[in-house]
């Protein structure tokens, strides 16, 4: 089963989240879990934690369909020993609340190396950061999602992400989550069938298609390796509709969360019910 939905906010209380997803027609959601412009927030609340897992439970959701992701302020391989001290320790903080709310995900971007340091180093920086926090925290996955490549942002090739996960001492703790604008950005094309095979056989071949947790649905305001991050609504951008029909009706995608991060969340609803129709349908 292809399990869609979406980033929901969690304003009025993390335990909202899988209500809203609930209400949009979703089977899988993604949420922050705290604040994410802010370095400290305070601690989960125990009844907050309480609704959190009820509502899940509710509203049928498993951990293995709901998608954490951490705070866009941490950079794990920051070349600034005081700022990855500082990035380290938020990374610490996010893992240990997807703990506590009963998850066992939890989704990040890779980080920058800012022009300061070599690619390679900041690559295991990254790595070192997340090893430490895996120390910490028992039972959350690592799951680290690719970029488009802008400026001096890891993560876009899948040779950097293999380096990645290569360097994590518990491979069972570690996985991949694949954004499509990213993908498309970063020169990997999806618009039909054909594409889509070879972008996937490549993955498995450098990475392993073992280690992809999950996806975000995003079409693509840019043109096919343009490194720009761009997201656009489904169908409406340079992926198009075809390129989606082909992502919903492969049996490699299923049973993972498929997490819509495209503009206006007032159009969510019906693009979780367009993608279910090109699974049926074809675009």
């Amino acid at each position: 089963m292809k399990r869609v939905g979406a980033h929901v906010s969690i304003a009025g209380g993390i335990e909202n989240a899988p209500l809203r997803a609930a209400g949009i027609g979703a089977k899988a959601f993604a949420l922050f879990t705290k604040n994410q412009r802010q370095w400290k927030v305070p601690e989960l609340a125990g009844q907050s934690i309480e609704a959190f897992r009820r509502n899940c439970s509710d509203c049928g959701f498993e951990p293995l369909h709901i998608l954490p992701h951490d705070s866009y302020l941490i950079n794990l391989g920051s070349p600034d020993p005081d700022k990855r001290e500082r990035s380290r320790t938020a990374f610490f903080d996010e893992m240990r609340r997807v703990e506590r709310l009963g998850l066992g995900m939890l989704n990040f971007h890779p980080g920058s190396h800012l022009n300061l340091i070599e690619p390679e180093t900041c690559l295991r920086l990254i790595a070192e950061s997340v090893n430490m926090a895996l120390d910490r925290i028992s039972g959350v996955t690592a799951v680290i999602e690719n970029t488009a490549g802008q400026g001096s942002n890891l993560g876009r090739s899948f040779e950097e992400l293999a380096m990645l996960v290569g360097l994590v001492e518990d491979e069972s703790r570690v996985g991949v989550c694949l954004d499509t604008c990213h993908l498309f950005a970063g020169g990997y094309d999806l618009r039909t069938e054909e594409a889509l095979g070879r972008t996937l056989a490549e993955f498995d071949r450098v990475v392993g298609l073992r280690f992809l947790r999950a996806m975000h649905l995003n079409d693509a305001i840019q043109p096919l390796g343009s490194r720009l991050d761009r997201h656009a609504s489904i169908g409406s951008g340079m992926i198009g509709l075809d390129g989606f029909a082909h992502i919903m009706r492969h049996p490699a995608l299923d049973e993972m969360p498929l997490i819509l991060e495209t503009p206006g969340a007032d159009n969510w609803k019906a693009e979780i019910r367009l993608l279910y129709s090109l699974q049926e349908n074809g675009a």
